[in-house]
């Protein structure tokens, strides 16, 4: 119990950060209908390509794998635990 406790606050960093990041990217929020399975996959994005992804993940329902398969510029993620 006290694991899954740990890995619900690293999710909440994780959305926050990727919802800022999207935000200073474009100006605009990121999108509601993304899982966080999405946006956890969505942070290896570089971000020339993060905007594009994620509009693409939330219309066509994309899964956290096919987002990962269709990022080109790999961004190393060193701080998840």
């Amino acid at each position: 119990m006290v694991r899954s406790y740990g890995l619900k606050v690293q999710d909440r960093a994780i959305r926050t950060e990727e919802r800022l990041r999207h935000f200073i990217l474009t100006g605009q929020p990121l999108d509601k209908r993304l899982k966080m399975g999405q946006i956890v996959a969505l942070r290896f994005a570089a971000d020339q390509e993060m905007p594009a992804l994620a509009k693409r993940a939330a219309e066509e329902t994309l899964t956290p794998k096919q987002i990962k398969q269709a990022i080109t510029e790999w961004r190393p993620d060193l701080r998840r635990v």
